[in-house]
């Protein structure tokens, strides 16, 4: 639909204050990325929007919480594509925030660290720079890492193309125009990166970002692994002020187009009404309060809106169908560490660490997999993260912050799943046996640092289950196997009249994807394009800083660095020698 019959309404400027009744045009439930864009898209319209959040902080995955003072963020590690033009840039300038928020680029001489058995290889930021460095130590590879990254590049580009084609012929003409996108598209990574390459410590390298959708060469679809690619192809960022600096950055936007935000909130049921075609009129949450609304936007994964919070009787047998077939995406253990030690010279830098025990991925990820995860002394892969050193200003001077994820299977804490908040003894001794295996595993990377832990906390499939409320504490939405992504992905359009989705099972996940996900589903309320509500702004800019190198850090930057250091030399936070 063109523009000219969207129902789409500009910002208004010194709008009134909206009413306090609790009668809504939107209710969406869930306060992760895609949440927040669909809200403050909405509200910007003229929308009376309530978001619903069951934490009691916002920002799904994107929240940051603290232990003893010092900042962790479960869900955001790195973010791509910021450069002025940049679809995640454009995404935040388009919504208003750009001008709110920091990042710092990561290392760009490798802002990903390979780490395969013994051997050790960086990725730089950019396509060039990547295929330089590796044909320089893969030199018989040099046409196959040639070919195979203009296909990466390409495929990502026509990816990118799709939302922005309007009008008749360009229609007409997509499949010429994303030729490579339609000709890759049945082909898994693995058989499209064997045609190019063939040495297995080289393909493992280019393949280890499939960390970042959680499936095995052997099973992602290569489109998706080249979007990915192509997200990072300028490098990695790291908000300053981690991912919730993101979610407060949102939060006010929301506020200031009168949008409002509840904590502590969670949905019991979605309230229906009608007999044969259902239609959603409101939500009801725990205490029993109701609340009417025009519509409902899910944030929560189809699992969780349609059985959960709709009930199977009242959905169609072709939906129940498909939500049985429906497959989720791996779980996690995160091991989130605070250190007394000069991890630099242990050999971290900001970039990520990818650290896999041998160079078959495939091989690898069934064994995280595997229900027995107490078995071995270490897991097989771990991603590995400072986040004081991709995010300088946190530093204090003397104690770092780690984030090491591995992934395993959600059936492995199968004999956890009902218990009620107060955990029992057999969990808390589980939970203890995985973080000392954790703990061994990171100490490949970083020797030593086991002696040098002053606090730690391991969080679970159940953590993430009770705090982000996924289900199997999945940490991508669906899988993104073959068939869950693209057009059999979940639509933003529900069969329920007036109930939408967004997040990482309907358009794309990660903290952009999912962003771009609920300013879809605003569009799609508003009768309107994605780029009618997202459009470039000059006015608006993402400031970005160096983390390797603090020579133009500005004043007002370098004052909150000497407060920390000044702080804990004052003996305010901190703690206690290490023994």
């Amino acid at each position: 639909m063109e523009k000219e019959n969207c129902d789409y309404k500009a910002p208004v400027k010194n709008q009134d204050a909206l009413g306090t009744n609790n009668d809504y045009d939107t209710i969406i439930i869930g306060s992760g990325a895609g949440g927040l864009s669909a809200a403050i898209c909405l509200a910007r319209a003229g929308q009376k929007v309530l978001v619903l959040e069951q934490h009691d902080v916002p920002g799904g995955w994107c929240h940051s919480f603290y232990l003893n003072g010092y900042r962790f963020t479960p869900g955001v590690h790195y973010i791509g594509l910021l450069n002025k033009g940049g679809s995640t840039s454009t995404l935040y300038e388009g919504l208003g925030i750009a001008n709110d928020i920091s990042f710092f680029r990561m290392n760009p001489k490798a802002y990903e660290h390979c780490w395969i058995g013994d051997k050790r290889i960086d990725m730089p930021a950019g396509y060039d720079n990547i295929k330089e460095a590796l044909s320089r130590q893969f030199p018989e590879e040099t046409k196959g890492i040639a070919k195979y990254l203009k296909l990466v590049s390409d495929v990502s580009y026509e990816l990118q193309l799709i939302p922005k084609v309007k009008g008749f012929w360009a229609h007409i003409t997509i499949p010429f125009r994303t030729k490579n996108m339609g000709k890759y598209s049945v082909f898994s990574l693995r058989k499209v990166i064997s045609k190019h390459i063939k040495n297995p410590l080289l393909k493992a390298v280019l393949n280890i970002q499939i960390g970042d959708h959680g499936l095995p060469p052997s099973r992602t679809s290569f489109p998706l692994h080249a979007a990915v690619m192509g997200h990072y192809s300028n490098g990695g960022y790291y908000p300053i002020g981690g991912g919730g600096a993101l979610v407060k950055a949102m939060t006010n936007a929301l506020k200031k187009h009168h949008g409002e935000i509840r904590t502590s909130q969670k949905v019991k049921k979605i309230l229906l009404k009608g007999d044969k075609k259902k239609k959603a009129i409101g939500v009801q949450l725990e205490n029993g309060e109701n609340i009417f609304a025009k519509r409902i936007i899910s944030n929560a994964d189809p699992n969780k809106t349609f059985i959960d919070l709709i009930g199977k009787n009242n959905i169609s047998n072709k939906l129940n169908k498909r939500l049985s077939k429906t497959k989720y995406s791996c779980t996690s253990l995160m091991l989130f560490l605070t250190v007394d030690m000069d991890v630099r010279k242990a050999g971290l830098d900001s970039g990520n660490i990818w650290m896999m025990e041998h160079e078959d991925l495939d091989a690898i990820f069934e064994k995280t997999q595997k229900i027995d995860i107490l078995d071995g002394d270490i897991f097989p892969g771990m991603f590995i993260s400072c986040t004081t050193l991709k995010d300088p200003i946190s530093f204090d001077g003397r104690y770092h912050t780690i984030e090491a994820i591995t992934y395993i299977n959600h059936e492995s804490f199968s004999a956890f799943k009902n218990e009620e908040d107060i955990r029992s003894e057999a969990y808390l001794t589980f939970k203890e046996k995985l973080t000392v295996k954790m703990i061994n595993t990171l100490e490949k990377a970083i020797p030593g640092v086991s002696e040098k832990i002053v606090q730690k906390e391991l969080g679970t499939p159940i953590t993430n289950e009770y705090y982000i409320n996924s289900t199997n504490g999945c940490v991508y939405g669906t899988e993104k196997s073959f068939w869950q992504i693209g057009p059999f992905a979940y639509k933003s359009k529900s069969e329920i009249e007036n109930l939408h989705l967004c997040g990482a099972s309907v358009l794309s996940h990660g903290v952009a994807g999912a962003g771009y996900s609920g300013v879809e589903t605003a569009a799609k309320i508003l009768n309107c394009r994605q780029e009618d509500l997202i459009q470039p702004d000059d006015s608006q800019n993402i400031r970005i800083y160096e983390a390797e190198d603090d020579s133009e850090y500005p004043e007002w930057m370098q004052k909150k660095i000497q407060v920390k250091k000044d702080r804990l030399a004052a003996g305010v936070g901190g703690f206690p020698e290490v023994q």
